[in-house]
C-alpha cells in the first residue's frame, strides 16, 4: 500500500455520534419531583466497583442476516456449548422439534424465523443476551427493534451466496441505530464456499473496511477447522458435537497463506487505528495484544469488521466466534446512548449506564402470553426491582413492577432484580412499543425506533362475523407491530389490513385462526399506490354559500408545486402560508391547513393518499360576517383538488429491489420472467454454478412469483424482496387504474 494514500486515513479523526430518530414525546400529566440534573454533573453518584465489574462482563448480542444464512443454527450452537441447552435440534430438523429459539409452531412448520426471540447465556465469566432475528424482509420491524435496544451484532454471511439484499438492509439497520459488528462467514461447508469473496463483497457491498482474522483449513466437504492469524494457531473442532478444541501447529500447506492474510490484516487496521499505522508507517510487527485492541477499538468505532468463518450446521466455528464476541464487541459502558430531557425543552442528555442511578428503560418488544401482555424492557439506567413502582412517561401512569422475568426463548425465570445494561420482560404492563418508562424522580424519553411504511393490503373479513375475538386479535397485532396496520375502508365499509408483503399478511391470517380460532376471507391483495403532482399549478377559488341568514364566504389564492423526490422521504407533504396584510385573518389560517390535508387523504385519480405536494397560500379574502373555518377548510380542499386536477398528476407504485438466486443453468429462465414482469435488470453476477440476478420490479407485477419462480427452475430457485421508493407508473397502466377506480365509485352510486 502506498505510503501517500495511506497518511491521509491515518490522520483523519473520528467520532462517534448516535444519530438515532428521537422520538418527539410529550410530558404526560403526572408532575414529577426533579432530583436529577444533567448525566455529566459532578454531583451524579460514582458507580460501585461490584456494578463496573459486572458491566464489564456482559454483552448484550443480535444475530442478524439475509435469510437462510443460518442465524438459528448459529443461535443454536451458541445455547449448547454455553451448556444453556443439553441437545441441539435443527430447524428443519428430522425429528420435528425444532430449534430452541423457533418456538412458534409456524415457525418450525415453515422452517423460518418470524419473530425476534430473546435468550441469556454465559461464556466463561461474561454474561449474554441473545436475541435471534428473523432473515425475511416483510418481518424486519423485528431486526429494527432488537438492534435498536442491543449493543453489538453477529451479522452472518453465507460462504456462497454472500453479501445478499437483506444483508444490505441489516447493515443500514446496524448503522441507524450505531451497532458494531462481527461478521461469520457461515456455512464453510457448503459446495462453493468461497471466503476471500465474501470479504470482498463486505468491502465494497456495504463500503466497510474487513480482514479476516481466520484462514480456512480446507474447504466444502473438506472443511476441519481454521488457523487463527494472531496465535498464529490452527483450531479443530473434534469430539461428536465440536465441543473438543484442539490446538495445533499451522500446516505446512498454509505458512505462506497465513502470512498473506495476517499481513492484510495488519494494512487494513492500519487505515483505520492510528497506532497500528504508526506500527505500519515504522514498518514494525505488531503483537498479539496490539493486534487485540486495534481490533476492538476500529470494531467498537465502527470503522472495522473483524471477520471469523465456521460451519454451524457441522458444529465448527462457534466457541472461537465466542470469544471474539467477548473480545471485541462493546460492553453498556462503551456505547453512548442518549434521552430527551422533558422538562428542559428535550434537550439530549446522556445515559448513565449504572445502577445506581434513576431508572429508565424502554419497552422495544410486546407479546400476548398466557398471563396477560408480556413487555420487554431495556435497562438503560438505574434499576428495575419487583414490587417497585415504574412511571409510563407518555401517559404519567403509574405502574406496580409484580413479575419480573429472565426470557429464554418462550420460557421464563423469575428475577428480582435487574440492573442497568439487562434485558427483562414484565407482566401486567399496558403500553405501545418504543414506550419509556423511569422511577419517577426524572422526565425523560428515550429514542424510539424506525417503523417503515407498509407497501401491501388486503381486505379481511371474518366468516363468523359475530365472533369478538376479530378485533381483539386485530388490536393485538396492531400492539404486537407497528408495521401492521388495521383500517376500516370509508366507502365499502370492508375491513383493511397493510403490512410487509404477502408473507407477513399470511402469517397473521393464519394466527387469527390458530390462537383466536378466527377464520376469515381474504380479498385481492392491494398495492399502497401513492398520487402526486409533477409541475406547479396556481389557484384562486371562492367558497361562497348563501341559504337564507349566515351563509359561508371563504377565498383562498396560491399554488401547489411538487416537492424534490430526494426529499419526499423526509418531508411527504408541507403547507406553507405566505398571506401578508392580514387579508385571511390568522385564526383561518389553520383550518386551511386541514382542507389541505382533507385533500391529501384520498386522491382524486384512483383514491390512494396524495404525497410530495406542497401547498402555499399566498392570498385570499374573508368576509366580517360569513366566513368561517368551516368555509376557509372547505375553500382549501377544493383549491387544492382543481390545482392538482391540472398539475399533471402521475400516480406511484411501490418499485421493489428483488434479489434471485438459482443454479447457472436457469439464468435465461430467470431473466425471461423478471422481463416479462416489466422488471429492470440491475445486476447479474456468477457464482461458481449458481447466478444471483437483482432487478427492479413494481410490486403490482410480484404476485404468485414464487410459484411461477419454483416452475421454471425445478424448484431450485429462490428470491427475497425489499422495498426500495414509490415510482411513476406507465401510462397505460395509470389509465387503466383510473377507468377502475371510475368504474368502483359508479358501482356504489
Amino acid at each position: 500500500m502506498a505510503l501517500s494514500m495511506l497518511l491521509p486515513r491515518i490522520a483523519r479523526a473520528t467520532t462517534r455520534a448516535n444519530v438515532a430518530p428521537a422520538f418527539r414525546c410529550a410530558a404526560g400529566p403526572l408532575s414529577f419531583a426533579r432530583r436529577w440534573a444533567s448525566s455529566s454533573s459532578s454531583s451524579s453518584a460514582q458507580p460501585t466497583a461490584e456494578d463496573i465489574s459486572r458491566l464489564k462482563h456482559l454483552r448484550n448480542i443480535g444475530i442478524s442476516a439475509h435469510i437462510d444464512s443460518g442465524k438459528t443454527t448459529v443461535t443454536e450452537r451458541i445455547l449448547y456449548y454455553t451448556g444453556r441447552i443439553k441437545e441441539i435440534h435443527e430447524v428443519r430438523g428430522k425429528d420435528n422439534v425444532g430449534a430452541t429459539m423457533d418456538w412458534m409452531d409456524l415457525e418450525r412448520e415453515k422452517g423460518i424465523t418470524i419473530q425476534s426471540a430473546a435468550t441469556y447465556a454465559q461464556w466463561g465469566d461474561t454474561n449474554l443476551n441473545i436475541i435471534d432475528t428473523p432473515g425475511h424482509v416483510d418481518f424486519t420491524i423485528e431486526v429494527e427493534r432488537a438492534l435498536r435496544v442491543l449493543d453489538g451484532a453477529v451479522l452472518v454471511l453465507c460462504s456462497v451466496s454472500g453479501v445478499q439484499s437483506q444483508t444490505i438492509t441489516v447493515d443500514r439497520q446496524m448503522r441507524r441505530y450505531n451497532v458494531p459488528r462481527i461478521s461469520f462467514i457461515n456455512k464453510m461447508d457448503r459446495a462453493g464456499a468461497n471466503p476471500t469473496r465474501i470479504i470482498e463483497q463486505i468491502r465494497t457491498k456495504l463500503k466497510l473496511p474487513a480482514a479476516a482474522l481466520q484462514v480456512p483449513i480446507g474447504a466444502e466437504d473438506a472443511f476441519e477447522g481454521v488457523v487463527d492469524l494472531l496465535t498464529q494457531k490452527a483450531v479443530y473442532y473434534k469430539g461428536a458435537r465440536g465441543e473438543d478444541i484442539v490446538y495445533a501447529d499451522v500446516p505446512s500447506h498454509l505458512v505462506d497463506t497465513v502470512q498473506a492474510a495476517r499481513d492484510e490484516l495488519v494494512a487494513t487496521l492500519a487505515e483505520v487505528d492510528d497506532e497500528i499505522g504508526e506500527l505500519f508507517i515504522e514498518e514494525k510487527t505488531p503483537t498479539e495484544d496490539q493486534l487485540r485492541d486495534a481490533i476492538r477499538r476500529a470494531t467498537i468505532a465502527r470503522k472495522f469488521t473483524p471477520v471469523l468463518m465456521g460451519s454451524a450446521i457441522k458444529d465448527k466455528g462457534i466457541q472461537t466466534l465466542l470469544d471474539a464476541v467477548i473480545r471485541y464487541l462493546p460492553d453498556s459502558t462503551e456505547v453512548k446512548n442518549t434521552m430527551l430531557d422533558l422538562d428542559n425543552n428535550e434537550q439530549v442528555v446522556d445515559v448513565v449506564p449504572y445502577s445506581n442511578q434513576p431508572f429508565v428503560g424502554l419497552a422495544f418488544k410486546l407479546e400476548e402470553g398466557k398471563y396477560g401482555q408480556l413487555t420487554y424492557i431495556r435497562v438503560y439506567q438505574g434499576r428495575l426491582e419487583k414490587g417497585q413502582f415504574a412511571y409510563h412517561v407518555k401517559t404519567g401512569k403509574k405502574v406496580k413492577i409484580s413479575r419480573l422475568v429472565r426470557m429464554h426463548s418462550n420460557s421464563m425465570e423469575d428475577v428480582d432484580s435487574v440492573g442497568a445494561g439487562e434485558i427483562c420482560a414484565l407482566f401486567g404492563i399496558d403500553c405501545a412499543s418504543g414506550d419509556t418508562f423511569t422511577d419517577g424522580t426524572i422526565n425523560c424519553s428515550m429514542s424510539t425506533m424506525f417503523v417503515p411504511e407498509s407497501v401491501i393490503s388486503l381486505s379481511l373479513t371474518p366468516k363468523d362475523k359475530n365472533s369478538p375475538n376479530f378485533s381483539k386479535a386485530l388490536n393485538r397485532f396492531q400492539r404486537e407491530d407497528p408495521t401492521f396496520r388495521v383500517h376500516v375502508d370509508s366507502e365499502s365499509k370492508q375491513t383493511i389490513i397493510s403490512g410487509m408483503g404477502e408473507l407477513h399478511l399470511d402469517i397473521y391470517v393464519e394466527r387469527m385462526r390458530r390462537e383466536y380460532n378466527v377464520d376469515c376471507v381474504t380479498g385481492k391483495p392491494q398495492v399502497a399506490f401513492r398520487e402526486t403532482a409533477t409541475k406547479r399549478s396556481e389557484f384562486t377559488y371562492t367558497h361562497k354559500k348563501q341559504s337564507g341568514g349566515a351563509g359561508q364566504f371563504a377565498r383562498v389564492i396560491g399554488y401547489i408545486e411538487p416537492i424534490d423526490p430526494e426529499q419526499q422521504a423526509e418531508l411527504p407533504h408541507e403547507f406553507v402560508n405566505n398571506v401578508v396584510g392580514g387579508n385571511i385573518p390568522t385564526n383561518y389560517i389553520p383550518a386551511c391547513e386541514k382542507g389541505y390535508m382533507d385533500g391529501l387523504q384520498d386522491g382524486f385519480m384512483v383514491g390512494h393518499p396524495i404525497v410530495g405536494v406542497r401547498m402555499v397560500l399566498q392570498d385570499g379574502a374573508a368576509h366580517s360576517v360569513d366566513s368561517s373555518e368551516l368555509a376557509f377548510r372547505l375553500a382549501a380542499f377544493h383549491a387544492f383538488r382543481e390545482s392538482f386536477k391540472a398539475s399533471n398528476p402521475r400516480v406511484l407504485e411501490p418499485l421493489m429491489t428483488v434479489e434471485v438466486s438459482a443454479p447457472l443453468e436457469f439464468q435465461g429462465n430467470v431473466l425471461g420472467s423478471l422481463n416479462k414482469r416489466k422488471g429492470l435488470i440491475i445486476d447479474t453476477e456468477t457464482q461458481e454454478d449458481y447466478c444471483v440476478v437483482s432487478a427492479e420490479v413494481p410490486l403490482n407485477n410480484m404476485f404468485g412469483y414464487s410459484t411461477e419462480l419454483r416452475s421454471a427452475t425445478q424448484g431450485k430457485g429462490e428470491f427475497s424482496m425489499e422495498y426500495k421508493r414509490h415510482s411513476p407508473v406507465l401510462p397505460n397502466v395509470q389509465e387503466d387504474l383510473i377507468k377502475e377506480y371510475q368504474k368502483k365509485l359508479a358501482e356504489k352510486k
